[in-house]
Formats: C-alpha cells, structure tokens, sequence
C-alpha cells in the first residue's frame, strides 16, 4: 500500500486514480475535524468537497518530500475560516417560501449519542483557534508539532491553545449541565 506522500506524487505526474485514493483514505477524517465545527453535516461535506477541489488545483505547490496531512488540513482550515468570515460579512437568513412546506424528516440516518452531541455543542461555543487546535489534536491524533504546522502556529502556541480550550470546554459543558438558561437543552447537530 502506497503511503499518503506517494499517491500524492503519483497523482503530481499524472495518475488520476492515486486523486481518487487520496479522497478515499483522506474525505473521512476531514470531515470528522470540519463536522465538530460546522453548524451542519452538508456544510461540512462541501468543505471536503471545496478542500480537495483546492488540493486539485495547487497539486503542483505540494513540496516534493514534506508531509501530506499537514498541507491538506491547512487547505481545510484556510477554506473553513474563510466560510466563517464571509457569514460574518453578509449573514445568511432562511428563506421563508409561501405556501405548504415539504415535510422534513425528524431523524437524521446516524444520530450522535448525547455526548457527542453536547461535546459537538460545546466545541462550537469555544474560540475557533482552540477548537481548532482540539479538533486535530485529541480527535484526529495529529501530534503538537504537525497541528503547529497546519494551523500556522509555534509549538508552545498551540499547547497554550490547546491548554485553554480544554479549560473553555470544560467550563461551557459545565456550564450547560449545571442548566444555565443558554445550555444545550436540546443540542443543535
């Protein structure tokens, strides 16, 4: 089995297939790291989709030697912080039609335990540096000095990150199972 790093030269030179491979073993733990950050599944799925779509067409920035995941995180990362400035810009509102409404369904098809789904809750009430931080770290098991990398970050910085929005976590969860009145009675997936 080729490695991540080889299958990204074989796609450099060419190979179409080693494109596919790469979305096979990479899509799923890209969209792990984005699902704990984004308001949605769908969201989440098109930010993959974007990401790769960016590793497409600056496949030939990849530095022959260096590691993949670090370089295909950072591409997430970038992609996600700009969605996150563009709805701080023009906020998007729903768009109420007129008329019967289709019915939607009550039950998504993989329903998160309660625990993930008030981890999900908190991790989007802490700052996004240190979620972002968590995210790699403890979710996707990427060591300090590869998530210093992605995120363009000093070693020390992202422990400070990380230290903190452990300590924020910990005091939003807290916060919420003590039933303050903006906890997560219902968390949002």
């Amino acid at each position: 089995m080729r490695s991540e790093e080889e299958l990204m030269a074989a796609y450099i030179a060419g190979d179409s297939a080693a494109f596919a491979e790469l979305f096979t073993r990479l899509s799923p733990v890209l969209l792990r790291v984005l699902a704990r950050q984004l308001p949605t599944q769908e969201e989440a799925r098109d930010m993959v989709q974007q990401t790769f779509l960016q590793l497409h067409r600056s496949r030939h920035d990849f530095r022959p030697g260096a590691k993949l995941r670090p370089w295909l995180f950072t591409i997430a990362i970038n992609l996600k912080r700009e969605h996150f400035r563009r709805l701080k810009r023009r906020p998007e509102s729903p768009l109420e039609l007129e008329g019967p409404r289709e019915p939607r369904a009550t039950a998504a098809p993989h329903q998160r335990s309660d625990a993930q789904q008030i981890l999900a809750w908190g991790m989007r009430r802490i700052p996004q540096d240190q979620a972002e931080v968590i995210a790699l770290h403890w979710f996707e098991g990427l060591p300090f000095p590869e998530v210093a990398e992605v995120v363009g970050a000093s070693l020390s910085a992202v422990k400070v990150r990380a230290h903190r929005g452990y300590q924020a976590l910990r005091a939003v969860i807290d916060q919420a199972a003590v039933g303050s009145t903006s906890g997560p009675s219902k968390p949002d997936k």
